[in-house]
């Protein structure tokens, strides 16, 4: 396990340099478990230090398209060998910078790990098509062209996972990068980014600027250096995102949340049900975008069920994540454990039956940090607030319905539609969920939480630009397609 030393000071990395920011200027990212303990120093960067860092991609990108596919896959690989011979130094940062459980945040790095050796793949794998041509001595094909310079936006809550599967694949088709990650973990983000930088990845290609949202993140939005945009955070953000791009003809990609819900039919296996309800619903304290939000449970299991899923909340061990047996660890600040907080005292003001947990853990040094009880409410009415906005915390509302048909209208009851899970033996059931639910992720007898990385990612409705992210399909928004047409 890392000792914790004396905190270091990080510096942005442009042009193949790391460096203070222009003004001097930085935070500290504090410990959620303990808030007094200092993870590190990161940059409060300014419009210049964006500046330098957009030039130096522009001025890296057309060597970096030159090369070839493959060999800028094996660039990738080399930063997952590097990655991986530092996993636990990387895993420990996180679970100390955000909170997260070290068993969740080792099994993070490593997926980071898998991510990149998948897209180093890529650059040996075919990126367009012959299509026959009415002329018969002309060939006609496709091939791809890279965007040039794209800039990224990632939260704090995968501090390892999200920048990758977008640094990854910008790379591997021929872009360079400037990365802007959430301050609250970015000291995490710039461990990431020397591993790219101790693979030899060419200076200019992968920038890091740290700094606040609203002048780096808007930065990245109005810079017209900038050709591309995928970010990942909250809608109202997103939609700004969206709005600046479309202003000045930017390609944007953009992930912004759920409700999640959970279907309990009749006829499903209630452990394994409540099981993955657990899962999907309070591990990272809730803190995913996949994260089960809305329990929606047919009445003829609906106290069995309820009942089941008590006792189970009753044991979750919440503590520090740096401790052995700690399952669920604190919001991953103040500022989220607040917002948590608000959303629970809306429930109760609004009516719903608090059946556990609803406010701050007490005793045993729990003030010294962020750390909220995983709180369950029923008697959820579907337009109550906590069953219509995303929580990012380790609440879950219980609903109560006659019939799937009943269940699919409260489940697509919501301006989100990132994933869904039914819980059903019924075949005819489970096709029925899978052709009516409005998700872009649909699981069946599984958790909402969590997709494949070779498999595309993304929702419907406002939780989603429509692009999808990881697997083959990040081709479609790094990429734009080149018809070309040859005659001798």
């Amino acid at each position: 396990m890392m000792v914790p030393t004396e905190p270091r000071t990080y510096g942005n990395y442009i042009d193949g340099l790391w460096a203070a920011s222009v003004s001097g200027n930085i935070e500290a990212s504090i410990n959620p478990a303990d808030r007094h303990e200092t993870v590190g120093y990161c940059q409060k960067s300014g419009q210049e230090d964006l500046d330098r860092a957009v030039a130096a991609a522009r001025r890296a990108a057309l060597i970096w398209r030159r090369l070839s596919a493959p060999a800028r896959g094996d660039f990738l690989f080399k930063a997952a060998n590097v990655l991986e011979s530092r996993l636990d130094d990387i895993a420990e940062t996180m679970t100390r910078e955000m909170g997260k459980t070290l068993p969740e945040a080792r099994g993070e790095t490593a997926r980071g790990v898998a991510i990149l050796r998948y897209y180093a793949g890529e650059g040996m794998r075919k990126h367009g098509d012959v299509i026959p041509s009415t002329d018969p001595d002309g060939l006609m094909f496709t091939t791809r062209a890279s965007l040039g310079v794209v800039g990224l936006i990632t939260p704090w809550n995968f501090p390892v996972a999200i920048p990758i599967w977008k640094i990854a694949p910008a790379l591997v088709y021929g872009n360079t990068v400037v990365f802007k990650p959430a301050q609250d973990t970015a000291i995490t983000a710039a461990k990431v980014v020397e591993c790219f930088a101790e693979a030899g990845l060419p200076y200019g290609v992968l920038n890091l600027v740290t700094g606040a949202g609203s002048v780096i993140g808007q930065g990245i939005i109005d810079h017209p250096g900038i050709d591309g945009i995928s970010f990942t955070g909250s809608d109202g953000v997103g939609k700004k995102v969206a709005l600046g791009a479309v202003a000045r003809g930017a390609k944007y990609q953009l992930e912004m949340g759920g409700k999640n819900p959970v279907i309990v039919c009749n006829d499903a296996d209630l452990d394994l049900a409540v099981d993955a309800v657990i899962s999907g619903g309070l591990k990272s304290t809730g803190q995913k975008c996949t994260c089960t939000s809305r329990v929606i449970v047919m009445s003829g299991v609906y106290e069995t069920f309820k009942d089941k899923l008590l006792h189970k909340v009753r044991q979750i061990k919440v503590g520090p994540g740096m401790v052995q047996d700690t399952w669920m660890g604190p919001c991953a600040s103040e500022n989220q454990m607040q917002t948590v907080l608000s959303y629970i005292d809306k429930g109760t003001a609004e009516g719903a039956t608090l059946l556990h947990g609803g406010g701050r853990m007490q005793g045993e040094g729990y003030e010294q940090g962020f750390y909220v009880l995983p709180t369950l409410f029923e008697n959820v009415n579907p337009d109550m607030v906590i069953a219509q906005e995303e929580i990012f915390g380790p609440v879950l509302a219980l609903l109560k319905v006659d019939t799937l048909e009943e269940a699919l209208n409260v489940a697509n009851g919501s301006r989100y539609g990132l994933s869904a899970s039914v819980f059903t033996r019924d075949v005819g059931r489970a096709m029925t969920f899978i052709r009516e639910m409005d998700a872009g992720l649909v699981r069946i007898n599984a958790e909402s939480a969590g997709v494949e990385l070779q498999a595309p990612f993304g929702g419907m409705k406002q939780s989603s630009s429509g692009s999808r992210e990881q697997g083959q399909a990040a081709i479609e928004f790094y990429t734009s397609i080149k018809t070309v047409f040859m005659k001798s």
